[in-house]
């Protein structure tokens, strides 16, 4: 399954090539205060392929806090955060903000709440690297 995602005005773009037609699509809501404020929920497929294009480099910023291994690319013409990235052993994995996408029926988004606050840095990185998504190429 082929999913399409943008920020509101379209400079950071994604195609999400889905490994197979998915019957629910994870969407979770972390209750870290970044995502809460942003209203952002996430979701991967470690099996999935990614590709962003952004088209003004100049107008995304890269937003870290806490640990500091994740990097949010926040759009700043529109404000929306579309995906956030990390690298672990020197691999690009990511994540997508379901409410970025363009194309995708919302009955099939089921909804969850997580909490990763008492994660530890380790265990945070073992999570993204065996369940985001490990195929990301920015064009």
């Amino acid at each position: 399954m082929l999913i399409h995602g943008k920020c509101h005005c379209g400079n950071i773009r994604f195609t999400l090539a889905w490994a197979s037609d998915p019957t629910a699509i994870p969407a979770r809501a972390c209750d870290c205060s970044f995502c809460t404020k942003h209203g952002a929920a996430w979701t991967s497929d470690p099996d999935a392929r990614l590709q962003v294009v952004v088209d003004d480099a100049a107008a995304v910023s890269h937003y870290a806090f806490g640990t500091g291994s994740s990097d949010f690319h926040v759009c700043m013409r529109c404000g929306v955060v579309p995906l956030v990235t990390c690298r672990v052993d020197g691999v690009l994995y990511a994540v997508v903000n379901v409410r970025a996408f363009d194309d995708v029926d919302p009955a099939l988004l089921q909804h969850v709440s997580a909490s990763f606050s008492n994660e530890g840095l380790e265990a945070r990185l073992a999570r993204r690297k065996s369940r985001w998504i490990g195929d990301v190429t920015f064009a």
